[in-house]
């Protein structure tokens, strides 16, 4: 009998915390809060974006290409070859 007490009591108690907590996410007061949280935040961030430093671009002609022609020099390996010639 006091198993089933036991269990039952746990029951309610899970049952009452899901209960008030969807009431209170789904209340308009939390709804009103958040939206309110929301438009701070993007107030901040056009007040911090104002302030910003800017930094003067230095990455031009960074990468020099070189053409495939010029590269004269390169060995030609052959997975076979280099296997036949470890005899």
């Amino acid at each position: 009998m006091i198993k089933e007490l036991r269990y039952l009591f746990f029951f309610t108690m899970i049952f009452l915390f899901f209960l008030f907590s969807f009431k209170y996410y789904f209340s308009d007061s939390n709804k009103k809060k958040s939206y309110r949280s929301l438009k701070k935040i993007n107030e901040k961030i056009v007040l911090y974006s104002e302030n910003l430093i800017l930094l003067k671009n230095d990455t031009d002609n960074i990468i020099e290409y070189i053409d495939k022609n010029e590269v004269k020099n390169k060995k030609v390996f052959n997975f076979w070859k280099l296997i036949n010639n470890d005899k």
